[in-house]
């Protein structure tokens, strides 16, 4: 077993002890297990497996951000984490148009920042399509 510990801004999202991880690094999933080698990586927007010390298996979406283990301790920084099970849909399909919207220049009283409106709408489908794989 070793730590698991996910930060947001607003908060920790999560912080016990775990048996493995998979996570969605910028070359693929990778996933850790106990007396991983030390690493720093990026990661993008996709689904986060937890396996925790009583084997309870929970899965994640994440909007990207950073994970780093060493010392049998993971901590992932992202900006945003929240459980599959608690993904609002209708808000995430919202945001997917919205951020279509900006990148086509629908919102022409705004300054549209595109690299900002891209991230956005990568991070709205990622939750889109974690939410419907749960739901399927």
């Amino acid at each position: 077993m070793y730590r698991l510990k996910i930060v947001t801004p607003v908060k920790v999202f999560y912080d016990d002890e775990v048996n493995s991880i998979t996570a969605p690094g910028k070359l693929g999933y990778l996933g850790a297990l106990t007396g991983h080698a030390p690493i720093i990586t990026t990661l993008q927007p996709g689904l986060l497996t937890v396996r925790n010390h009583l084997d309870t298996i929970s899965e994640m979406a994440v909007s990207g951000g950073f994970l780093e283990i060493s010392n049998n301790v993971a901590t992932i920084l992202a900006d945003s984490v929240e459980y599959l099970s608690e993904i609002d849909l209708e808000r995430a399909q919202a945001a997917i148009k919205r951020s279509r919207d900006r990148i086509k220049g629908l919102y022409t009283n705004e300054e549209t920042d595109q690299d900002r409106s891209a991230k956005s709408l990568a991070r709205a489908l990622n939750r889109v399509n974690l939410a419907s794989r749960l739901k399927n």
